[in-house]
């Protein structure tokens, strides 16, 4: 495996990562970013009132996504396979 091959395998990984992870966590900043403003214009300032619907936002958004994630990792981890003998020689 030549360090160029590595660095390309390092670097598909680290985009899909952040990929995979952008999709979970993104939602839940938009609705803590409104949780946060409705707090702010009302002055409640309760923790679980922002807790709370981030917590569920994210579970929807995981059980949403989740079969594309999986397939992306499957994908990901298929073309490794596929690619060991490349990767070998």
């Amino acid at each position: 495996m030549t360090p160029e091959m590595a660095l390309d395998l390092f670097g598909e990984a680290l985009f899909l990562v952040v990929i995979l992870v952008a999709v979970i966590v993104v939602p839940s900043l938009m609705v803590g970013l409104l949780v946060s403003t409705f707090q702010a214009a009302t002055q409640i300032n309760e923790q679980t009132l922002s807790f709370l619907p981030r917590l569920i936002v994210t579970l929807l958004m995981i059980m949403w996504a989740g079969p594309w994630i999986l397939g992306r990792l499957m994908d990901h981890f298929s073309n490794i396979f596929a690619n060991i003998p490349l990767f070998l020689g």
